[in-house]
């Protein structure tokens, strides 16, 4: 795969999946725009292991709507175009239904949907309307595994993984006219400071033990699902969900 004089925007690009993303995208000749929320330092010190030249670290709360267009434009202006996008950046909040009182619920739900849908849902309207006027360009969410298998004990998570799915397939089906092209990946547990806790407690080696390979993913291997989908080649995988779970989940 080759992204020679590509321009990336990639959310949550400070660290995981998003810092393997940044990377890989990089090392394949792309100029790369590190999002980040408010750890300067993480993103500071991804940008400067990113092999070439030109990168850029942005600092964006997307929860703010007007962000998104704000993050458009920066990273228009400071990589000298936008040809792909990857929806990484996302929020795993702990809301079982038997143990929060009903604000919290209630926090927890917009929480996780202003920043897993609606903010993914923002930046893609300003990143098609770029992109539609500039000979079109690629779009890769990432979704999870938990939305198709259901997440009971953080249902909100699950709910805006579903709907980020179904987001991304309508998003395909009308801006292919643009040669605009739309690909989710769907990845299970994967290596991550989100997942340390998790893998790290008593039911870490379950957990481990979901896959047949008998481990969790490392953040290079969604990362290379990603570059797949946003490479010249793919459009007609456009629409689709990539499964990135190591057989932990197969959904008929």
């Amino acid at each position: 795969m080759d992204f020679s004089h590509k321009k990336v925007i990639v959310t949550g690009g400070s660290r995981g999946i998003g810092r393997a993303t940044a990377l890989a995208f990089a090392e394949k000749g792309a100029t790369v725009a590190i999002v980040y929320k408010d750890n300067a330092q993480a993103a500071l010190q991804t940008l400067s292991e990113l092999p070439g030249k030109g990168h850029t670290a942005i600092a964006a709360d997307l929860s703010d709507p007007a962000a998104a267009e704000k993050l458009v434009i920066r990273a228009v202006e400071d990589l000298g175009g936008l040809d792909i996008v990857v929806n990484n950046a996302g929020i795993f909040v702990p809301h079982r239904i038997d143990e929060v009182d009903y604000q919290s619920w209630q926090e927890a739900w917009r929480t996780i949907m202003d920043i897993n849908l609606h903010a993914i849902a923002n930046l893609c309207y300003w990143a098609v309307h770029y992109m539609k006027d500039h000979g079109g360009g690629r779009i890769v969410n990432v979704s999870s595994r938990g939305a198709f298998r259901g997440e009971p004990e953080y249902p909100a998570y699950g709910a805006s993984k579903a709907a980020l799915n179904s987001f991304s397939q309508s998003l395909a089906q009308y801006v292919a006219k643009y040669r605009i092209y739309v690909g989710v990946v769907a990845p299970g547990f994967v290596a991550t400071d989100m997942a340390k806790e998790s893998l790290e407690g008593p039911l870490g080696q379950s957990i481990k033990n979901q896959s047949p390979l008998g481990r969790v993913a490392q953040p290079e291997e969604v990362a290379h699902g990603i570059l797949f989908l946003a490479s010249e080649g793919s459009e007609f995988m456009t629409g689709g969900i990539l499964d990135i779970n190591g057989a932990s989940y197969l959904r008929t």
